[in-house]
């Protein structure tokens, strides 16, 4: 089972929530962001999101949107502007 990521609401209301979602790594210590993720959720489920890692040896950006509803279509792209770029699509079925 995939854990869900960590949304951090920035600003929340009837129309939806705005988040940070933080890419951090654990140590014995401390905690490393690695990047982050802004996004906009809607209360249907629906939402936008754009970030960057820079957890690898140059830092990848991405964008992407999902739909919500019991049948929600994805589509993403991420790339670091040189050689590492690519898009995945799917379709996530709740029942």
């Amino acid at each position: 089972m995939l854990a869900d990521e960590i949304k951090l609401p920035v600003e929340s209301g009837d129309k939806g929530a705005v988040y940070v979602s933080p890419n951090v790594n654990s140590t014995e210590e401390s905690v490393n962001t690695k990047g982050a993720t802004v996004g906009v959720e809607r209360p249907d489920g629906s939402k936008t999101f754009g970030g960057m890692d820079t957890s690898g040896e140059k830092p990848t950006y991405s964008a992407g949107a999902e739909t919500g509803g019991k049948t929600s279509f994805s589509v993403e792209a991420h790339s670091d502007g040189k050689s590492n770029a690519g898009a995945k699509a799917g379709v996530k079925i709740k029942y």
